[in-house]
């Protein structure tokens, strides 16, 4: 089960989907806390120092898909003695 999960689809210009990754570059890269404007709402992450990063092209029935999919562990999860 997820904690949290929260997904937005949407139709975006090229200019538009320029401009959504450069707010997120800016949050990852000025570190802590980073706030993303996602439409009618703003989301809040801490993001640490160091996270995990994939990056994935899929070319199948005429599309090009690429993802980059960005992981680290919460502070909550961070806090948990090994066991």
């Amino acid at each position: 089960m997820n904690d949290l999960k929260f997904e937005q689809k949407a139709s975006l210009s090229r200019l538009e989907a320029a401009d959504r990754l450069s707010a997120i570059a800016d949050a990852l890269r000025h570190g802590g806390s980073a706030e993303l404007d996602l439409g009618p709402g703003t989301l809040t992450l801490r993001v640490p120092d160091e996270l995990h990063a994939e990056i994935e092209v899929e070319v199948e029935d005429g599309e090009i898909e690429l993802e980059i999919e960005l992981k680290w562990r919460t502070a909550q999860a961070d806090a948990t003695p090994p066991s």
